[in-house]
């Protein structure tokens, strides 16, 4: 049965930005998922282009995808276009973060 973007989706809720201790998926950090095959390519981005762990992040993100049953190879991409703000954190928890 073929992966599901969903189920990517779901392994990056793993990967949590260590600042503010919320994972990508609800920071809204995930640009866009593809998934063909058993191959997955993730384009996300940073709270900050400045991030001093930002190769670390990545790095758990890929191998979270890594860790979905049925996918052999992860393309995970940094961008910061668009750049990141905080309008891409889902209205109930940026409302419960104060923002």
């Amino acid at each position: 049965m073929a992966v599901t973007e969903k189920e990517v989706r779901n392994a990056l809720k793993g990967v949590k930005d260590p600042e503010l201790n919320l994972d990508l998926v609800v920071l809204g950090l995930i640009y866009d998922i593809e998934v063909e095959d058993a191959k997955a390519d993730v384009v996300m981005s940073l709270t900050s282009p400045m991030c001093p762990v930002a190769g670390e992040i990545v790095e758990q993100a890929t191998q979270a995808v890594l860790g979905v049953e049925g996918i052999d190879e992860a393309d995970v991409q940094l961008t910061f276009d668009p750049p990141w703000t905080p309008e891409r954190i889902s209205p109930l928890i940026r409302a419960s973060l104060g923002l």
